[in-house]
């Protein structure tokens, strides 16, 4: 018997011949189970003492609601049996202590991405491709429950006069919730996960993002001190490739990060983590990007690593660049390398200042050394599809130079993407850079393909 005792409650269980899975029955299969999930949950939810709960941990506690589901089914439906009870009692621990129908879905590590549209239409994201995923919720109500378990623990809240949030899981995932009058079909939840396991520069060249060759470059590029920018689409891997250059940054030196939410696992022993804040429910205690850049400043950085430039914070990041504070690296949401620098410039003019455009181009070319771009290709792949120098000026109009470029050549018939990642022929301005720092590239690296 449990540590949780149970009122003697019969119900009609209906046995356990609606989960033989016979084809053409698998719709009404996932109502039957669905039915007997949502009845043990309000069932545990009335006899279960949420204070014993939270006293036991995370693991005792869901032994403790598991070994409460089987005797209740036990004593209650004992026509479920097997596989069907195992499943059962997995689904309402899930409903009890997690996010419901897709806890399962946030256990399994293949899965980067999880987008709940509606209560019938949940889609993942694994190895970069969408697939729609065969967990329900009930209802609405059922979507709003698992939204308030998200948000209530994080002192925020989400209704009609605050239909949207952005918060963040205890694993670290990023999460994002919009609920009707703004969403007028169904609440939605879109969970980004945090990967726990770094990817490393050796695994993204394992994995075709990127040559040895590229790498090696990169290395230098960051060693070096050159600033760099990571442009690319949403999903292309721009975290993951600033959390792997990061790791050429010396050991030595003091690191800021400042990022909205917290995603980078930097390995140095002198690392600052800044994480910006939204307002509280009476509007105050804001801390943006913008806050945090400039008051890293005042912290003695060597490196300021900005996980998403994405407002007037871009203003201050170039005035550090400018200012003593070289190899900062950063993101940008942008399609090319030119429209990283679009971007950015029309970030700078978000900060107030009545720069002309000529100045602010002109502090972009002298702090911004290289544009790194990734972009996700249809078959779920990521890579690096160019590497552009920021040259310098002609006129109003900043110059740029491909150094890499990737080559599409097709599509096999497994529906992979064909293709080659080459160098442009022309070899950079900042290789002084390289030979002042000690660093000593092949002397090969830029010759242009086939020579």
């Amino acid at each position: 018997m449990s540590q949780f005792q149970w009122q003697s409650r019969k119900t009609q269980s209906g046995g356990g011949s609606a989960f033989n899975n016979r084809p053409g029955q698998l719709s009404q299969n996932v109502i039957a189970l669905n039915e007997l999930k949502f009845t043990l949950h309000q069932r545990l939810i009335e006899e279960l003492d949420p204070n014993k709960l939270d006293g036991l941990g995370k693991d005792k506690a869901r032994e403790a609601v598991e070994q409460a589901a089987r005797t209740l089914i036990a004593q209650e439906m004992p026509g479920i049996v097997g596989t069907t009870r195992d499943e059962l009692v997995s689904a309402v621990a899930d409903e009890v202590l997690g996010f419901g129908p897709i806890e399962p879905l946030l256990r399994d590590a293949s899965i980067s991405e999880v987008m709940v549209n509606a209560p019938d239409t949940i889609f993942y994201e694994k190895e970069g491709r969408l697939y729609l995923s065969s967990v329900r919720f009930r209802d609405d109500q059922h979507i709003m429950r698992i939204v308030e378990r998200i948000v209530a623990p994080l002192g925020r809240r989400v209704d009609e006069s605050s239909p949207m949030v952005d918060a963040r899981l205890p694993d670290g995932s990023r999460v994002n919730i919009i609920i009707p009058p703004v969403a007028p079909k169904s609440p939605t939840v879109t969970i980004r996960k945090f990967r726990t396991d770094k990817m490393t520069i050796n695994d993204l060249v394992a994995t075709g993002a990127l040559t040895n060759e590229l790498a090696e470059f990169f290395r230098a590029c960051v060693m070096a001190k050159l600033n760099i920018i990571i442009s690319g689409g949403t999903g292309s891997g721009k975290t993951t490739m600033l959390n792997a250059l990061s790791a050429f940054i010396p050991d030595t030196e003091r690191i800021v990060t400042i990022e909205d939410p917290t995603e980078l696992q930097l390995q140095q022993g002198h690392v600052v983590t800044l994480e910006a804040r939204p307002a509280s429910l009476e509007g105050r205690g804001e801390v943006t990007q913008r806050d945090l850049v400039r008051n890293s400043l005042r912290m003695r950085p060597d490196r300021i690593l900005v996980g998403e430039v994405r407002g007037p914070e871009a203003f201050d990041m170039l005035q550090a660049m400018n200012t003593g504070h070289e190899g900062s690296l950063g993101t940008v949401h942008a399609n090319t390398p030119r429209d990283a620098l679009a971007r950015i410039e029309n970030m700078v003019m978000m900060a107030g200042f009545e720069l002309p455009v000529k100045a602010i181009r002109e502090q972009m070319q002298s702090a911004i050394h290289v544009v790194i771009q990734i972009a996700r290709f249809q078959d779920g792949t990521r890579k690096v599809v160019s590497v552009a120098e920021v040259s310098g000026m002609e006129g109003q109009v900043v110059t740029m130079q491909d150094l890499f470029r990737f080559e599409q050549t097709g599509i096999d018939s497994d529906g992979r993407v064909l293709g080659e990642l080459r160098t442009t022929g022309i070899r950079p301005r900042f290789t002084e850079k390289f030979e002042v720092s000690g660093i000593h590239l092949p002397a090969d690296l830029f010759a242009p393909a086939g020579f």
